[in-house]
């Protein structure tokens, strides 16, 4: 992980992969970061009723050799980086709710620019390049994420296919090979079906790209290569709307990287304008 980012997008997208007592630790920094870096070790482990050992853990799942290095990364923060959940309520107008929900867009974005690891995102696009077939499994919200995927990459010319059903991802992720990639979009990084239909696709040899919000969450462990996006969702709503634009514009950015790439990419487009040009007349 990379050491020059904002602290607090961080703790956010792995807060759910922390222990009860690493969760007080993150909890204490977002409650005052002042008062946490004016602290010692020992001070710490006893207001949060951890141990010496829990702190050094806490900031080593984090990215960070030590406790000293965590508090230099807490001090670059800007004042106004602040953790907003705020929530709709039914007297809100039209504007206010439009706000909200453009300010957690923007918001998510920015934190997601800290926090992608850049080397992850190259050596997505180095596998996606090779390979010989590339699927993507999501289910719920993000299958819609995933057919866009399949749109935008088709333009490529590349075998790509999206699945949502998890029969149809179990069969399709048995019979991979090492040519081949699975794509596998999960907000928590949790859903089951997609952690069995990518295990099952890795075991088959494939290289697994993961695009989840969760840091630590079992699809980031179960992935050769992780990106890593996050909104910052108010509490009104369940479906993770920021998070799945922000996982849209990850795919964004892989899609341009391999335009540059690709030599035969104004060649395609100019072929796919020519025959969707037709159907318009």
């Amino acid at each position: 992980m990379k050491k020059n980012t904002y602290l607090l997008p961080i703790l956010r997208t792995a807060y759910e992969s922390l222990t009860k007592s690493e969760k007080r630790i993150a909890d204490c920094i977002s409650a005052d970061v002042t008062t946490f870096i004016g602290m010692g070790i020992a001070e710490i482990a006893d207001r949060t009723d951890s141990s010496e050992i829990t702190v050094n853990r806490f900031c080593k799942k984090l990215g960070f050799a030590g406790l000293q290095a965590l508090k230099l990364a807490l001090a670059s923060v800007p004042s106004e980086e602040v953790i907003s959940e705020e929530g709709f309520a039914k007297e809100d107008s039209y504007q206010h709710i439009a706000e909200k929900i453009f300010q957690n867009i923007q918001n998510g974005l920015a934190d997601t620019l800290s926090l992608l690891d850049y080397d992850a995102v190259e050596e997505a696009v180095e596998a996606l390049l090779a390979a010989r077939r590339i699927v993507v499994f999501g289910v719920g919200n993000s299958a819609t994420i995933c057919q866009d995927f399949e749109t935008r990459f088709l333009r490529f010319g590349s075998i790509v296919e999206a699945y949502s059903d998890v029969h149809q991802q179990a069969t399709v992720a048995s019979l991979l090979s090492a040519e081949d990639v699975v794509v596998a979009i999960s907000h928590s990084g949790a859903t089951r079906e997609v952690l069995d239909t990518t295990a099952i696709g890795k075991a088959a040899g494939a290289t697994v790209i993961s695009i989840t919000s969760r840091m630590g969450s079992p699809l980031a462990k179960l992935s050769d290569i992780v990106l890593i996006g996050m909104g910052r969702e108010v509490r009104y709503r369940s479906e993770a709307t920021a998070s799945r634009l922000v996982h849209m514009a990850i795919i964004d950015i892989l899609y341009t990287g391999i335009a540059l790439r690709r030599k035969d990419y104004a060649a395609n487009i100019a072929k796919m304008r020519t025959v969707i040009r037709v159907r318009k007349q």
